[in-house]
């Protein structure tokens, strides 16, 4: 007899689990590490070690899990149909993250991935195994639409300005948790206020949000009891508030197109039904916009509980009462769309034309209110983000260069690309012009050169098998079979689709979901059986089950190691800021920290300094070589590292190597050509150390040293020229510029080559209002020795110059008066 809720595709008999007391430990596991995972690893952006200690204990929790599910799957496991060889290719993935460490852009970040790959896999397999069971199956979606309204709500407690309170709410269990307030919950940029509730980041909530609302839509739609309707309907319009609030504009576009994907594969009754439903829930939404805005931009301003209290009242009767609708609707109007539609539902191409019709109407109204005064009904923040959607506005264009330069980094790892986090590691070096974005907001870009072509190939080939076998087995099954898993296809296209644009799935709570949601949908697809091995099948299974608890097991144990080593070089930071700090207290735990992980970047970075402090105070050599000596094992392994080489460019200095120091600061520039301060640097120690070397009458020194600051001057002027090319609706990114400490010695350095037009131009370059500072007062006052050797004067500064300080004209006519040597 088939199973009600697979279809005659799936064996009643193997498919659901014998619910021991293994199951039910499982099922809860699964329960809470759901609930705790968005409030702790949400805030991941896989970059820096504030974000890694909970990224580690959530991979130690998710083995953990792998390992009670061996122990509940283990008979479970037969290797026979397709389903089982899915669960076992997974390991591919992680695989392709180890390979490409051998070419790392960074070591640090590379391990750090691949870890995080294989907490993937293992949450896919739990879910391969896992959801084929009725039971944990509902358990499962129950716990991903219960935490996600859970999440919705937190974001709208922080929007009605009470943040306190949302803080104590999470304090106990969440390191996201600052001064008692969650960390930007609401975040402001050059927009106005974003909702982004947990993942401080509004397009990322905009993804998340996309996949809730139809997740919502179709439960509204396919459940049968009055409450789950309610429950679903009701909170159709906080999810889709929220989503407004988040001002992404990348939401709002992708929307329609998911929308259309998902209603391709629904029954015209069905897709009917979303429409209603989203038309009561749009309604309702629209009636509170401008008032549910308002009122959070004005508590976040300064906060009233009483006006709180209204904003909050709003949301929750708009939301009631479509929840009734929906419902009402649900009940009476749904069992007559299914006989009514019955005959619609047999002529061909019948189900294309709603969801045809839906996108073009969603399409339509995306138009009129970018292109229309239709938009004026809209909040005024709201408004500004829909006037701007075009594709030569900033983010598009910056988008569109973030992918050619991945592109450049691609060529340079073409096979096995640059391994985990080489974007965010490397950008600098590749870069188009200055922008700062150590993601290359599109999830399908950053894999690819993370693990190159090959490895790509391995991920689209692997998710693409599993599409195509669940919508195959989709069409195939009955109605019961169609509804049981499609909540983790909504989810998977959602985000996908989403990542597109964004960086979603470096967030690793949005990679959970979707691994997760693979692994419900590998779960679904229909049986095909695998060709018998000759080897006997328990062997075959416990080799498996053996191999995989084994990984699990070091997966665990390396991630605790990794975990203590960043708690390691916390600590050491926070002995630093104590008063009087103990050397001994500072190096205890970054020697433990060192111990584990010999060329962590930050724990290099703060024990470099600390030996360089060291050095300067005692003059011991054994400070100094050790200092050198881990500096440069850490370059080896972290060759982009801009904070690891300005570390070793001081230690060289103050160790008599200042040559080296330059070679290093000047070879140095490709990897941060867009970075002022790196020319400031290079161009300020060419002018110091070509002066020492005319100073000892060193002329090939002096013109090596001067050569090199005038080239890395030329790169600048070469960039700025660069920069003015740019397309109007681009912005640059950070300041490029001749700056006033690059001028002045360049223009020293002119000087003392006896290009004395040449220096003021330059000088001039460098001018700045605020002559109360030093260095701008000593460029206007090179500025104007350099004119008056040419017989020339500009009053307007000179004044401006001799009013701060009536000494400067002495100074002014001792620096004219110098030859060109510049003494």
């Amino acid at each position: 007899m088939a199973n009600p809720v697979y279809g005659k595709h799936f064996k009643a008999s193997t498919e659901d689990e014998k619910r021991g007391s293994m199951f039910w430990v499982l099922n809860i596991c699964m329960i809470l590490f759901l609930l705790w995972a968005p409030f702790q690893i949400a805030l991941f952006n896989g970059l820096g070690i504030s974000f890694e200690k909970p990224l580690f204990w959530a991979i130690m929790l998710v083995c953990i899990l792998m390992i009670l599910g061996l122990i509940q799957f283990n008979k479970k496991v037969q290797l026979n149909d397709q389903r089982d060889m899915v669960a076992l290719l997974i390991i591919l993935l992680p695989l392709s993250y180890m390979i490409s460490m051998f070419s790392a852009a960074s070591w640090h970040y590379a391990v750090n991935m691949v870890l995080i790959q294989w907490m993937y896999a293992f949450i896919f397999v739990i879910g391969i195994y896992l959801l084929r069971d009725r039971v944990s199956n509902k358990i499962i979606q129950i716990t991903l639409m219960g935490s996600a309204y859970l999440i919705v709500f937190f974001g709208y407690i922080s929007w009605f300005g009470q943040g306190y309170l949302g803080g104590h709410l999470v304090s106990w269990f969440s390191n996201g948790v600052t001064n008692g307030v969650y960390t930007d919950a609401i975040m402001q940029d050059s927009n106005g206020w974003r909702l982004t509730s947990v993942f401080q980041y509004a397009n990322t909530y905009a993804a998340f949000l996309m996949a809730i609302m139809f997740a919502g839509l179709f439960n509204a739609s396919r459940l049968r009891t009055w409450y789950d309707q309610l429950i679903h309907g009701f909170m159709l319009v906080p999810v889709i508030l929220a989503l407004i609030l988040t001002l992404s504009r990348g939401g709002l576009v992708v929307l329609p197109f998911v929308l259309l994907i998902l209603l391709l594969l629904l029954r015209p009754a069905q897709q009917i039904l979303w429409f209603i439903n989203l038309v009561i829930a749009g309604i309702a939404t629209a009636v509170i916009l401008n008032p549910v805005t308002a009122i959070g931009l004005q508590v976040i301003a300064k906060y009233d509980g009483a006006v709180a209290a209204k904003g909050w009242a709003y949301l929750l009767i708009a939301s009631l009462i479509a929840g009734v609708l929906i419902m009402l609707v649900g009940r009476y109007i749904a069992p007559k769309l299914e006989v009514g539609v019955e005959g619609w539902t047999a002529r061909r191409g019948a189900s294309l034309w709603i969801p045809i019709g839906s996108a073009l109407l969603g399409i339509l109204m995306l138009v009129l209110l970018i292109a229309t005064n239709l938009r004026n009904l809209l909040p005024a923040n709201i408004r500004v983000r829909f006037e701007n959607i075009n594709f030569q506005q900033s983010s598009v264009l910056e988008r569109f260069t973030f992918y050619r330069d991945a592109m450049k980094l691609l060529r340079d790892y073409p096979l096995f690309g640059a391994g985990g986090g080489a974007w965010g590691a490397s950008y600098e070096a590749y870069q188009n012009n200055p922008y700062v974005s150590r993601q290359a907001h599109n999830f399908f870009i950053q894999y690819l050169v993370e693990v190159g072509v090959i490895g790509f190939i391995i991920f689209i080939l692997f998710v693409g098998f599993i599409f195509y076998k669940y919508i195959r087995g989709y069409f195939k099954t009955d109605r019961a079979g169609k509804e049981s898993h499609f909540i983790y296809f909504i989810i998977v296209v959602s985000i996908l689709m989403h990542s597109l644009l964004d960086f979603n799935l470096s967030y690793a709570y949005m990679s959970i979901l979707v691994f997760l949601g693979l692994g419900g949908m590998a779960s679904a697809m229909d049986l095909t059986p695998l060709k018998r091995l000759k080897a006997p099948a328990g062997m075959i299974r416990g080799i498996y089950v053996s191999l995989i608890g084994l990984v699990a097991i070091i997966v665990a144990f390396t991630s605790l190691r990794f975990s203590v080593a960043s708690g390691d070089v916390m600590d050491a930071q926070k002995a630093s800021q104590v008063a009087s700090p103990s050397y001994e207290d500072i190096r205890a735990p970054l020697d433990k920290a060192l111990t584990i992980r010999s060329t962590f970047p930050e724990g290099v970075v703060f024990m470099g300094s600390l030996l360089t402090q060291v050095f300067q105070q005692t003059k011991d050599e054994q400070y100094y070589n050790e200092d050198i000596a881990l500096l440069n094992k850490a370059q080896e392994k972290e060759p982009f590292n801009k904070n690891i080489v300005k570390q070793l460019v001081t230690a060289y200095q103050l160790g008599g190597k200042s040559d080296v120091a330059f070679d290093l600061l000047v070879n140095s520039i490709p990897k941060y050509k867009w970075d002022i301060e790196w020319y400031e640097g290079v161009i300020t120690q060419a002018y110091a150390l070509g002066n020492q070397a005319y100073e000892k009458k060193d002329t090939a020194a002096q013109e090596k040293y001067f050569n090199a600051g005038l080239n890395a001057y030329k790169e600048v002027q070469a960039g700025v020229e660069y920069l003015k090319t740019l397309p109007t609706g681009q912005l640059q990114g950070r300041a490029f510029a001749v700056t006033p400490k690059i001028a002045l010695n360049i223009g020293k350095i002119q000087s003392m080559q006896g290009k004395t037009a040449d220096a003021a131009s330059t000088f001039k370059l460098g001018l700045a209002d605020d002559l109360n500072d030093q260095t701008n007062r000593e460029v206007a006052r090179y500025y104007l020795a350099a004119l008056k050797k040419d017989k020339q004067n500009d009053q307007a500064i000179y004044d401006k110059l001799i009013k701060i300080d009536a000494k400067e004209k002495e100074q002014i006519n001792t620096i004219a008066n110098m030859d060109y040597s510049g003494k």
